[in-house]
């Protein structure tokens, strides 16, 4: 079979909290300098206003804003622009509810969101947040990618790969530094429990109640093997979906996992 590659840039974006338009503007200028073969840039949760902050949200509140408004029309443009997918999250308001929403952009400019399902209680999210119900799934060049966002990563039913539905599993967050042991061993668990590759993106920076970003990120292949190359602080790497299905293949865990029903 003829192979067919994804070239994926995973980017550690240092974040500005709460400053929208500084965000987007250092997103242009990154965008400027990937390298032309990149397919797919994966950013991390919240990347155009961080993660609020419960003093911000009493203070400005909660930095949401419709699909239609000004985080999702930049990266509408950018994406076509510079002629690659770009996946993220972004505060979304639909409803007169507030959602951390997953989104997913092609160049062409079809748009995919998800909602993320598991809010970080200890950080209050589920106060400010309604919960998704639904994991994204996309079909981009070939590849099925699935997503989901940061605290999600810690429940591996809701992660759970059944019957290969995805090839590539993409986990933005904003993780802080103080328990980013944790995040850089459940990448590789995902990875392995589930024959997928998985991209995992940290922000960088310090956040409005002082927790600090080290920006922590990595692609890894389906073996629990880390395979992404650096370059200006951006990760890249080139997926083969011959071999994946070839280690599938060989070596198919997946026929014989636990068959469930996940209830929401």
């Amino acid at each position: 079979m003829k192979d067919s590659r994804l070239n994926i840039c995973v980017v550690p974006m240092e974040i500005s909290w709460g400053d929208k338009d500084n965000n987007l503007s250092r997103l242009d200028s990154i965008l400027s300098g990937v390298h032309p073969a990149t397919d797919l840039v994966v950013l991390p949760e919240t990347f155009s206003t961080g993660f609020p902050s419960p003093a911000s949200v009493k203070e400005s509140g909660i930095p949401g804003e419709e699909t239609g408004g000004g985080t999702i029309t930049t990266v509408k443009r950018l994406a076509r622009r510079y002629n690659l997918a770009i996946a993220g999250s972004f505060i979304a308001v639909d409803n007169g509810k507030y959602y951390n929403r997953a989104f997913f952009i092609e160049p062409t400019g079809d748009t995919y969101f998800a909602d993320k399902a598991h809010l970080f209680s200890m950080a209050g999210e589920d106060e400010l947040f309604d919960k998704g119900c639904r994991r994204m799934t996309v079909r981009y060049r070939s590849w099925n990618i699935s997503m989901v966002i940061c605290y999600d990563i810690r429940f591996p039913i809701w992660c759970r790969n059944r019957n290969n539905e995805y090839d590539l599993l993409l986990i933005v967050a904003n993780w802080p530094k103080v328990r980013i042991d944790a995040w850089n061993k459940l990448l590789y668990a995902r990875a392995i429990e589930n024959q997928a590759y998985v991209a995992g993106v940290n922000c960088r920076g310090i956040d409005l109640s002082g927790f600090e970003y080290d920006g922590s990120s990595k692609i890894i292949d389906f073996k629990g093997k880390e395979i992404a190359s650096q370059s200006d602080d951006l990760l890249y790497a080139s997926l083969s979906l011959e071999k994946l299905e070839s280690f599938r293949t060989k070596f198919p865990a997946w026929k014989d996992a636990d068959d469930f029903i996940l209830r929401k």
